[in-house]
């Protein structure tokens, strides 16, 4: 594909991920709203029928941050933990296969059962979450994959790592990373994530953080990782909640 047919299409995956076309409404514990283009533009409503909540600008964004990878070959497959419905993963995959890259792997991780509850005792800032009681964040791999089916992208450049990130990530068949995006939401799953991951990203890699902004343990969870590990480059914002750095070159 030419950069415009390229172009074109993404903009179109993205409408169709975030249901602007048949713009059907929300429902957030239980409460139902009809469609509000500004909240699913801006990525703050839990959607009804659309296969991401993350909003426009965190898709764009991630284009940009893909395109980048590309364009200046940063080694390393893209990861999701946390995927939801799919439809970052999906967009990541479309991506990459409008670019015809080949050599590249999405991994969609997720327990595909909902976040855990609280171990407050091990991550004393995850007392009190209430995320595993909500039932719209459960959705199953078998519904995941059907969605990625659905857009013609269920191939063999994605791959599933079904279970929670602490049985599953430390001893993923990963080898190295040019993007990670973390939408974990919990201090444990953001913190678990970046142990296991983020020594894997490629210097020049991109490291996302859908809930920075709007949960303040996952926030935590990202500023003790960067003060342990003694990481000085700097956050940048992409919308109300998400943000992200660039791994040093080397």
């Amino acid at each position: 594909m030419n950069d415009y047919s390229i172009n074109l299409y993404l903009d179109l995956l993205k409408r169709c991920l975030l249901d602007e076309i048949y713009r059907d409404g929300s429902i957030t514990h239980g409460v139902e709203e009809p469609y509000n283009p500004a909240a699913r533009a801006e990525g703050r409503d839990w959607p009804r029928s659309a296969h991401t909540m993350v909003g426009r600008l965190r898709l764009d964004h991630l284009e940009k941050c893909l395109q980048s990878v590309l364009e200046e070959n940063i080694a390393g497959d893209v990861i999701e933990a946390g995927v939801w419905r799919g439809g970052a993963a999906i967009f990541m995959r479309g991506v990459l296969k409008a670019n015809q890259s080949i050599d590249r792997v999405v991994w969609a991780a997720d327990s595909f059962q909902g976040l855990p509850e609280p171990d407050s005792e091990r991550f004393p800032a995850d007392a009190g979450d209430r995320h595993h009681a909500a039932p719209e964040l459960a959705v199953s791999l078998d519904e995941v994959q059907s969605n990625f089916e659905r857009y013609g992208l269920l191939d063999n450049g994605v791959r599933f790592l079904p279970g929670w990130f602490h049985e599953t990530l430390p001893e993923a068949p990963i080898k190295k990373l040019s993007l990670i995006r973390l939408d974990g939401d919990m201090y444990e799953s953001t913190w678990v994530a970046l142990e296991a991951l983020y020594d894997k990203l490629s210097p020049g890699g991109y490291l996302i953080v859908d809930d920075y902004g709007a949960v303040r343990a996952c926030r935590k969870a990202v500023e003790d990782f960067r003060a342990k590990h003694g990481i000085e480059e700097p956050i940048e914002t992409i919308d109300w909640t998400g943000a992200f750095w660039r791994k040093r070159l080397a």
